[in-house]
C-alpha cells in the first residue's frame, strides 16, 4: 500500500460533523481533548524531573532508585499502548478512555501521597499504564475520523500544539519547586486527569462505531498484532517513528551534561535552551501540518532525516575534536530537536493509514515501539555522562541511518 489510506472508500470517513479545524475536517473538540490527553505524558515526566534530587532526599534513597520511577513509567507507557489499542478497537474508545482517566488520577494520587519509593515505582508504572492507554485512544479517535492527508495533517496539528507540554513542564516544575515541594507537581496531574475526565464525559461523542468494532476472545484481541505487523510499509514507517523517538530521548538524557556539566550553563538557562529546542520541534511539526496534501508526506520525512544526519554529524565532530563547545551543542541541538518535528508525527500518519482496518491496534503497536525505544535509547546515549557526547551523537547518527533506509525500503516493489 503506497498512499495513506489508499484501501478504497470509507464513507464514514473525513465527513465529521461540528465546527472543523482548518485542513484537518476534525472538528476542534476532538482536537482540544486529543491535543489535551496527547500532552499527559510529557507533563509527568518534563515536570517531575527536575525534583529528582529532591524526592532522593526525602525518601533517604539514591540516584538510581529514582531514575527508576522514571523507567517504570516509560515501560508502562509501552504496556499501556500495546494493550489499550485492541481492546479500544474491540470495546470502542469512549469507555475504555474514561476507565484510563480515572486511573491515570488515582495513580496521581498515590504518587503525591507515597510514603516510599517501592509505593511511587509500582504508582508511576499505573500512572504510565493509565496514560499510553489514554493516549493510544485518543490518536485511535483521530485515525477513525480521518485519512489521507487530512490524518496527516491532523495528528501533525495535534502534536504541533501538544509540544507546549515540553516546554511549559520544566518550567512548571521550577516554579513548583520554588513555591512549594516536589508533591505538588502529581496533584496538578491528578487535577490534569479530572478536568480529562469530565471533558471526556461532557463533549467527546463514541467515533467507532460497534460495525467497525472487532469482536471475539484473547485470540482475535491479539491476532491484529500480527495482522498489522506483516504490512511491511507499516513496518518501514514504525522503524521511522520509533527512532525518531528514540532520538528525542538521547537529546533528553544528555543534554543536561552536555550543556551544564561540560560547558557550565546553568540549570536556568538550562530549562530555557531546552524550551528552545521544544519549540523548534513544536513549530516545524506546525509547518509540516500545513505542506499535508502540498507536498509528499515521504519528502518531507526524509528531509527531516538529513536534518537529523547533519546533526548528528555536527555532534560527533563537536565531541571527538572539539571538546564540544557550547554554541556547537546549542545549534545541534536545536536543529536535531526541529527536525524531529518533520519526522515523527508524519512517519507515525503514515503507519497509522497503512492499516485503517485495525487503527487502534496500529496506534498501540506505534506507541509501544515509541516507548520502547525511549527506555533503551536513553541509557545508551548516556554513556558518557559527564565525560563525553561521543556514544549521545552515533546513537543519533545510526538511527537516522536506520530510518533512511527504512523510509526506502516502504517504496520498494
Amino acid at each position: 500500500m503506497s498512499t495513506t489510506g489508499a484501501t478504497g472508500p470509507r464513507p464514514a470517513r473525513d465527513r465529521t460533523p461540528g465546527d472543523a479545524a482548518p485542513g484537518t475536517g476534525l472538528p476542534v473538540v476532538v482536537l482540544v481533548n486529543v491535543t489535551l490527553l496527547t500532552m499527559i505524558a510529557p507533563l509527568a515526566t518534563d515536570m517531575y524531573v527536575p525534583a529528582f534530587p529532591l524526592v532522593a532526599d526525602e525518601l533517604g534513597v539514591g540516584a538510581t532508585q529514582v531514575q527508576l520511577t522514571l523507567t517504570t513509567f516509560f515501560v508502562g507507557m509501552a504496556l499501556g499502548q500495546l494493550v489499550g489499542g485492541p481492546v479500544s478497537d474491540r470495546l470502542g474508545r469512549r469507555r475504555p478512555l474514561l476507565v484510563a482517566l480515572v486511573v491515570m488520577t488515582l495513580a496521581s494520587v498515590v504518587c503525591a501521597t507515597t510514603p516510599g519509593i517501592t509505593l511511587m515505582m509500582v504508582a508511576r508504572l499505573v500512572q504510565g499504564l493509565a496514560g499510553g492507554w489514554a493516549m493510544v485512544i485518543a490518536r485511535s479517535v483521530v485515525v477513525d475520523l480521518a485519512s489521507g492527508p487530512r490524518l496527516v495533517g491532523g495528528l501533525n496539528l495535534v502534536q504541533g500544539v501538544a509540544g507546549v507540554a515540553p516546554i511549559v513542564g520544566p518550567l512548571v516544575g521550577a516554579l513548583v519547586l520554588t513555591l512549594s515541594d516536589w508533591r505538588v507537581s502529581f496533584w496538578l496531574l491528578a487535577a490534569w486527569s479530572v478536568v480529562m475526565v469530565a471533558s471526556v464525559a461532557l463533549t467527546l461523542d463514541e467515533s467507532l462505531p460497534a460495525g467497525r468494532r472487532h469482536g471475539g476472545g484473547l485470540a482475535s484481541l491479539l491476532g491484529p498484532v500480527g495482522q498489522v505487523l506483516r504490512r511491511r510499509s507499516f513496518r518501514g514507517y514504525l522503524v521511522v517513528v520509533a527512532s525518531s523517538m528514540g532520538i528525542t530521548f538521547a537529546y533528553v538524557a544528555t543534554s543536561a551534561f552536555v550543556l551544564q556539566s561540560m560547558n557550565g550553563l546553568s540549570p536556568g538557562w538550562y530549562a530555557v535552551d531546552f524550551a528552545v529546542n521544544a519549540l523548534g520541534l513544536t513549530v516545524a511539526t506546525l509547518v509540516a501540518a500545513r505542506l499535508a496534501g502540498r507536498v509528499p508526506t515521504r519528502r518531507v520525512i526524509a528531509a527531516g532525516l538529513v536534518a537529523t544526519s547533519a546533526a548528528g554529524v555536527l555532534l560527533l565532530v563537536g565531541a571527538l575534536w572539539l571538546d564540544m563547545p557550547l554554541g556547537l551543542a546549542l545549534v545541534g541541538f536545536l536543529v536535531l530537536m526541529s527536525a524531529q518535528g518533520l519526522v515523527g508525527p508524519n512517519a507515525g500518519a503514515m503507519a497509522s493509514g497503512e492499516v485503517p482496518e485495525h487503527p487502534g491496534t496500529g496506534s498501540a503497536v506505534i506507541g509501544f515501539l515509541q516507548w520502547t525505544a525511549a527506555g533503551v535509547v536513553a541509557p545508551v546515549a548516556g554513556l558518557g555522562g559527564a565525560g563525553t557526547a561521543v556514544p549521545m551523537a552515533l546513537v543519533v547518527l545510526a538511527l537516522a541511518a536506520a530510518s533512511l533506509l527504512a523510509l526506502r525500503l516502504t517504496s520498494a516493489p
